[in-house]
């Protein structure tokens, strides 16, 4: 039997109505995430993460951009909404959203950038300072400052937001959410 008979069983095979056929269809997935898609998708956007998944809603703005910005914090960093006009994802995103990464050049403030801040999973915040080198970073619905938001150095960011898929990644955060304490399940409020 020639390879290309064989290819054609193969492929008749997956198109079957089965268990089995079910099961190896979806490991060849996995396998083409996993080797083909992410190295494909890092390479093209210059970030190690270049997908992220909203896992809590520090972002999320339950008011207008005119109301996130009445914040003291942002004005004792010199912030005013006059400075958001150029900014990415200035209504900020929610809970679920897939967010796509690209490299972390020329980070200016207003910026969304991931990075590394110790904790189970890499964090996704604003930039509202830059000195030396390191980032201050700000969740937008957060009325304060996380330990972990300032002194961010080059070597902890992955990249920055440049567009969000809203929604879409509650398909594999739903499996998750679950076992997160109950004050953190769920939609943002």
């Amino acid at each position: 039997m020639d390879f290309k008979e064989q290819a054609k069983r193969f492929w008749n095979f997956l198109k079957e109505d089965s268990w089995s056929s079910f099961f190896v269809s979806m490991i060849l997935i996995l396998i083409f995430i996993k080797l083909i898609f992410f190295p494909a998708l890092t390479f093209l956007t210059g970030s190690a993460l270049p997908l992220v998944i909203v896992e809590s809603c520090s972002m999320y703005h339950s008011v207008s951009l005119e109301d996130v910005m009445q914040d003291k914090i942002y004005a004792d960093y010199g912030l005013s909404l006059e400075n958001t006009s150029d900014w990415v994802l200035k209504r900020g995103f929610s809970k679920g959203d897939i967010i796509f990464i690209i490299g972390k050049k020329n980070v200016k403030v207003g910026d969304v950038i991931v990075f590394d801040a110790g904790q189970a999973n890499p964090i996704i915040h604003r930039v509202i300072a830059i000195d030396n080198q390191t980032y201050t970073t700000k969740g937008d619905h957060n009325h304060g400052f996380l330990p972990y938001e300032k002194n961010i150095s080059d070597q902890q960011v992955f990249g920055k937001a440049v567009f969000r898929i809203p929604l879409l990644g509650w398909v594999k955060l739903f499996f998750f959410d679950i076992f997160k304490d109950p004050a953190q399940r769920g939609l943002c409020k």
